[in-house]
């Protein structure tokens, strides 16, 4: 089968971003045929499809770039030409979208559809439901937008607070309407059945929604020795921003005697530093690479997955698991669907006590590490995945 990989950036940027690089992998291990097609970007790695990427944009600079920019959005800015080159060059049976929006252009699945390539879409936000992406207004839950008006990415000034880029926004959702969005596309791959709930209630078609969990990368878990004696600490290990629950983290941790050690950065880092960076029982690393993650997170008793907003299906807490490490983890979005008893426990979002006492509970729990990894391994494998997605294509 000749399949046809697309998404906006071409290097370990994110999780849709790895997820799109995985699954090229995998289709060659199992002897399909792979293209790429991305937006031309300085750190996108190495391919011999690069020739035919579409050219770069950025929302940042001056007033010419932001035009570009946004004529992007709308299927302009060269998308469509390089999109029609790489169709006629590979001739794909099936193109896979993942993250298209802003930097390419949903107007590349029309063009697909329109010569009647097979189309599936898998998503890695909220964009098709939410014209901000994240189901977040002022650093909280919002749902107005989904099966309702898109006005309120306006009046609510979602996009940076800024009445432009929610403007603009609008305008986008407008535009791409499921209804036009559906009718160019065969299968919409949602990882949770939290997110195949928020399509349906967009106005999605059922019919087209195939839930298939993400994978875990096969080379951070294959063939390593899960460790039976664990250090005395618990980790977090992710963005420092509002929306991913840090801070109420810290919070709890305060006021509990086992120590945290905290990986990543963001916008929040400086001032959690200063606010919290002097309590014995906290350790912040800053950014740690994949290695530096793994080890991390092999070494401590749990994880922690502390978020306020809508998680799709996050990387972090399959890739605790599957290494045994089990996740307290907030009840919100998709992480529910990820942690059963015996891996880990969950706590009401938001709540500073809720979270304390499950990290307590969680220190003086007795896991079964091995058995964990080997569940976890299982239900996020490779293969699972791959046999999943092959009857994507082929429905």
């Amino acid at each position: 089968m000749k399949v046809l990989i697309v998404n906006k950036f071409y290097y370990p940027r994110g999780g849709d971003c790895i997820c799109a690089m995985m699954l090229e992998e995998m289709l060659r291990k199992r002897g399909h045929i792979t293209a790429v097609f991305a937006m031309d970007y300085p750190l996108n790695v190495d391919s011999e499809f690069k020739c035919f990427f579409a050219p770069q944009v950025a929302f940042e600079g001056g007033i010419a770039n932001k035009l570009r920019a946004a004529q992007r959005i709308f299927g302009g800015a060269g998308v469509k030409r390089a999109f029609a080159r790489v169709l006629d060059a590979f001739m794909p049976d099936v193109v896979h979208f993942h993250n298209i929006h802003s930097y390419l252009s949903p107007i590349i699945v029309e063009m697909a559809h329109r010569r009647g390539i097979r189309t599936v879409w898998s998503m890695h936000d909220f964009k098709l439901v939410c014209p901000a992406y994240n189901c977040l207004s002022q650093g909280h839950p919002c749902e107005d937008c989904i099966g309702a008006s898109k006005r309120n990415v306006l009046s609510h000034r979602c996009m940076k607070g800024s009445r432009v880029a929610s403007a603009l926004a609008w305008l986008e959702a407008v535009k791409w309407s499921p209804k036009r969005l559906q009718d160019a596309t065969d299968v919409f791959v949602c990882p949770s059945v939290f997110m195949a709930q928020k399509m349906k209630k967009g106005g999605f078609d059922d019919k087209k929604i195939a839930v298939i969990c993400n994978p875990v990368d096969p080379k951070k878990v294959d063939g390593i020795s899960v460790s039976l004696k664990r250090n005395d600490y618990y980790a977090y290990v992710g963005r420092l921003s509002h929306e991913k629950g840090v801070e109420t983290l810290l919070k709890a941790a305060v006021t509990l005697p086992y120590p945290l050690k905290i990986a990543g950065g963001g916008p929040l880092e400086q001032s959690l530093r200063e606010r919290f960076g002097k309590c014995p029982t906290v350790e912040f690393l800053g950014m740690q690479d994949a290695s530096q993650v793994k080890q991390l997170l092999q070494n401590a008793r749990f994880s922690v997955a502390p978020s306020e907003c809508y998680e799709n299906n996050p990387l972090s807490v399959i890739e605790s698991l599957s290494l045994g490490t089990p996740v307290v983890g907030a009840r919100i979005g998709g992480i529910p669907e990820l942690i059963e008893p015996g891996n880990g426990f969950l706590f009401r979002s938001g709540s500073v006590d809720s979270l304390a006492n499950n990290i307590a509970v969680a220190w003086e729990s007795p896991f079964e590490y091995n058995n964990i990894a080997e569940k976890a391994k299982a239900r996020f494998s490779e293969e699972s995945f791959i046999t999943e997605i092959l009857k994507a294509y082929s429905l």
